[in-house]
């Protein structure tokens, strides 16, 4: 069994794949203090309430945008499953090519992303990923990845109305019952939710336009399903694309 994991500014998702089969899935909050022992302890107990022995493990596939994270899980994954794990960079066979002016400041889960959507979907694509940004990445009908753009996510964008203003609260984030908010409540959810969505229609519109009227459009992350119960322009909902092109690119660069 392969595990895959993708450590995130606000989550780390993991995922055991038996072949091209994803089983058990977690995600976990991003704990910056947390040291190598406790991320193994805790990766140890996931795999054996899925009921997978250690043993089982063939290999693990990580990619990180947190650089200071990135060998603590390195070390957890060496000193509890014995396996030093691939981690993405430029350095490793991907399939695609990055039409970017500088291919290293292209973050890894972009780069996977972009991988997933080539092998399973192809292009031209454009990929949003709902997580602590929202990202809007574009994969030619090639298996080229042209770039992308970069927006806050909806978690930052709440966080920042509740923290730099004086009688704004914290909110849930979801679609509230109509556009016009009756209460202060239902307004910040309006701008923050129907506002996103309308964002990610406009960027969607905007990205066709270059890539083509036949742009797929695959939402990805963990904002992915709500929003796309909210519009129309989400071809493909797939939560766990990140996981799926780790799990590709660990096949490419075996042997």
């Amino acid at each position: 069994m392969l595990l895959t994991i993708d450590i995130g500014n606000t989550n780390i998702a993991l995922g055991l794949y038996e072949g091209t089969k994803l089983g058990a899935r977690w995600r976990l909050a991003t704990d910056h203090e947390r040291m190598p022992d406790e991320y193994g302890i805790q990766m140890l107990g996931l795999l054996q309430h899925s009921g997978c022995a250690v043993a089982q493990l063939n290999g693990v596939c990580m990619a990180s945008v947190v650089p200071v994270l990135t060998s603590r899980l390195q070390q957890a994954c060496r000193m509890y499953f014995n396996h030093l794990p691939l981690i993405v960079d430029e350095s490793i066979s991907t399939g695609i090519t990055l039409l970017v002016d500088d291919p290293k400041t292209v973050g890894a889960d972009r780069i996977v992303d972009a991988v997933a959507v080539n092998v399973l979907y192809s292009g031209p694509a454009c990929v949003v990923d709902f997580g602590t940004a929202t990202t809007f990445d574009a994969i030619t009908a090639d298996g080229e990845y042209l770039g992308g753009a970069i927006a806050p996510g909806i978690g930052i964008s709440a966080d920042a109305l509740s923290t730099r203003t004086a009688k704004l609260p914290r909110v849930d984030l979801q679609v509230p019952p109509s556009v016009i908010g009756r209460n202060t409540i239902h307004a910040m959810q309006s701008g923050l939710m129907l506002g996103y969505i309308s964002m990610v229609e406009g960027m969607v519109k905007r990205f066709r336009k270059e890539l083509g009227p036949e742009m797929k459009v695959i939402a990805t992350g963990g904002l992915a399903e709500t929003v796309a119960e909210h519009t129309e322009v989400i071809d493909v909902l797939a939560p766990w694309l990140t996981l799926d092109g780790l799990r590709i690119i660990w096949e490419m660069n075996q042997g």
